[in-house]
């Protein structure tokens, strides 16, 4: 169910986390994203599949929300080689089941890089599925408004002109303010005359 409003449209997306040997003897456990279903029903880490000693579950469905002031991240990550979804995680305080707490997704790179520079959250890449691609790419052409890239020019004003007062040891000055030793010197000679 594809909710709009004038701002918005989310879709509900189902993700899918698979739980395999961990490669070290630290980690029992590797937990990573693998998978999205658009549209999913709710889930809360029901089993998909298990084969051996990996298990694949539907760990939560958040949904997916799409806002035309992002429309801009969202061509970004359109434009990459595989195009993908950011599951966005958190490991819960103490040691607890599930293991994962499914905080987000956002199709927008940007967001995604916000939450990695945290360093509190995981997050994972997802490879989008045709069928999202195309409601993505679809969003981003009815709401994206290209902003012609306009050059700053500077203002006219002389920068290494002389400021009458600032740093002159023979004006009081309300603040400290710095005076080079050169003017230090100037003054000492000044006030022996």
């Amino acid at each position: 169910m594809i909710q709009t409003s004038v701002m918005s449209q989310a879709m509900p997306l189902g993700i899918v986390v698979r739980r395999s040997p961990g490669a070290t003897r630290w980690a029992r456990w590797c937990w990573t994203a693998t998978a999205v279903l658009p549209g999913a029903g709710q889930a809360d880490w029901r089993v998909l599949t298990r084969d051996g000693e990996i298990t694949e579950y539907h760990a939560a469905t958040p949904d997916l929300t799409l806002y035309r002031t992002d429309t801009e991240a969202y061509l970004t990550g359109l434009s990459a080689r595989v195009p993908c979804i950011y599951v966005v995680m958190r490991r819960p305080v103490e040691e607890a089941d599930p293991p994962l707490d499914v905080l987000m997704v956002t199709a927008s790179p940007y967001e995604a890089q916000d939450y990695l520079d945290s360093g509190e959250e995981i997050v994972e890449k997802v490879p989008m599925p045709p069928g999202l691609i195309a409601w993505v790419r679809a969003f981003v052409e009815e709401h994206h408004v290209h902003e012609e890239f306009k050059k700053r020019r500077r203002d006219k004003t002389d920068i290494g002109q002389k400021e009458d007062g600032i740093g002159d040891p023979r004006i009081s000055q309300v603040s400290d303010v710095y005076r080079s030793p050169a003017l230090l010197r100037q003054s000492k000679t000044e006030r022996m005359h």
